[in-house]
């Protein structure tokens, strides 16, 4: 996920403090989570910014990597004024507003990110019609001219997210973006680093995602000392 890294590829250890089964290995690419010199699984701190509304812009903009989300809210105000690594959702609805906006690349978010996380893996195209659901293809060619690395989530950080979501789902969970980054965040860090800090996290938002789950999933990770929640100003799930 950082720019400066070597672009290699090794199998991280699920922390098991963090998760409801055994541990397994998960690929993920090294160089999404590796900083030059340090490596940001150990030493770096690191805030994830969501996009429920939050005032921490000191603390945000002190850590030396910020993710945010989509249209980042609060960016540049009340949620500081840095951004290292942009998450862009790269299906449905809000990719295709995106890319018929002439002026996406000229957003202050976008030019300021250092890299872009797309969350979802490629469909095939046999997979996308007859409505086309997946815009990495386009997102990627929207992207291209920034010159800035494009790390895409690969589909089994998908099935970890929704064997941790399962229990707590209905059917089969869909996780939100928020969730996918910043499992993947936790998975990469490994056991001794220092918590990642999570701020504007309100568990609210688009029906589909199991926000139940999701915060319980956050609890547990919290109590396992791999990240901290920071509560929003007004609460929007009531407890």
């Amino acid at each position: 996920m950082f720019p400066d890294a070597a672009n290699r590829r090794r199998t991280l250890a699920v922390p098991h403090t963090s998760l409801t089964q055994p541990p397994t290995a998960v690929p993920f690419d090294n160089a999404l989570f590796r900083s030059e010199p340090a490596d940001v699984a150990e030493t770096a701190s690191l805030a994830v910014v969501g996009n429920a509304p939050a005032t921490d812009a000191e603390a945000i903009d002190a850590a030396q990597y910020v993710v945010r989300f989509n249209n980042a809210a609060g960016f540049g105000g009340a949620t500081g004024s840095r951004v290292t690594h942009l998450a862009l959702v790269n299906r449905g609805g809000q990719m295709r507003e995106w890319l018929a906006d002439r002026h996406f690349q000229e957003r202050p978010v976008v030019r300021a990110t250092r890299a872009f996380i797309l969350p979802f893996p490629m469909l095939p195209e046999e997979h996308n019609r007859p409505e086309t659901i997946c815009w990495t293809r386009e997102a990627l060619a929207l992207l291209r001219p920034t010159g800035r690395p494009v790390h895409i989530l690969p589909e089994a950080l998908h099935e970890r997210a929704r064997t941790l979501l399962a229990p707590r789902t209905e059917g089969r969970p869909n996780p939100s973006t928020g969730f996918l980054v910043t499992l993947a965040l936790v998975l990469a860090r490994g056991h001794g680093a220092s918590p990642l800090q999570a701020y504007g996290f309100g568990f609210d938002g688009w029906p589909g995602h199991p926000w139940s789950a999701e915060r319980a999933w956050f609890a547990q990770a919290q109590a396992a000392g791999h990240l901290h929640l920071h509560p929003l100003e007004r609460d929007p799930w009531p407890r």
